[in-house]
């Protein structure tokens, strides 16, 4: 049984296909011929005033504006905010807390006294001139805490002994002692008051006597022979 075929099933194969494509494409068949045309192409009808088409100097000549100035500047419709100038960086000041550091039970090399009684016999009244130098020659620089205070308190002996010698020589020619006793009243207050912050291990740093208290430490030592 031979099968119906439709309009587009055609096969390139078919011996038949070049005759049905021209039959559809209306080619050798009845289909409609374009027809030439015999009469001359109609112009475009121009307008009715041609003067200024045809005259190029009718026209307003082009204004340039590539040197031209303004005069006067366009006003602008915005106007910045004003802002108050910011606050200057300010870090905060940390202020590290005293250490306090209570002098150890230890014994101190060279001596065999506690590390707390060793510093505090540098400020003793009337004998911290001899345990500061007992405790200069014979501690050694291991004990660079001990020896500072004992440095220290030399210089502080021997300040107080010159300003005393000072002060009875000014009683002696004015013939009042009033400035010497107030010296010396003052002298063992300070030295009390240092024998306590010592002992309780807040720094006690004379800074007018920084230089000679370093000049006694390094110059003062017992040397083995």
């Amino acid at each position: 049984m031979e099968t119906k075929r439709g309009k587009y099933d055609t096969n390139p194969l078919d011996p038949d296909f070049v005759k049905n494509a021209e039959k559809d494409r209306g080619e050798g068949g009845n289909g409609p011929v374009t027809q030439p045309v015999r009469s001359a192409t109609r112009e475009v009808g121009s307008a009715a005033n041609e003067e200024a088409r045809a005259n190029i100097y009718s026209e307003t000549p082009t204004r340039r504006y590539d040197k031209a100035t303004l005069e006067t500047s366009y006003p602008s419709v915005f106007v910045p905010p004003t802002y108050a100038p910011p606050a200057p960086y300010q870090p905060a000041q940390f202020t590290a807390p005293p250490i306090t550091q209570r002098p150890g039970k230890r014994s101190v090399a060279g001596i065999g006294l506690s590390e707390k009684w060793a510093t505090v016999l540098p400020y003793t009244p009337y004998l911290g001139v001899i345990g500061s130098l007992v405790e200069l020659f014979l501690v050694p620089r291991s004990e660079p805490k001990v020896r500072f205070h004992a440095a220290q308190g030399l210089a502080l002996h021997v300040a107080i002994l010159v300003l005393g010698t000072a002060f009875s020589v000014v009683g002696a020619v004015s013939g009042t002692t009033a400035g010497g006793s107030l010296f010396k009243l003052a002298s063992f207050i300070f030295l009390i008051v240092s024998m306590i912050r010592v002992a309780k291990g807040k720094p006690h740093h004379i800074s007018a006597l920084s230089e000679p208290a370093q000049w006694f430490n390094d110059h003062i030592e017992f040397k083995k022979s």
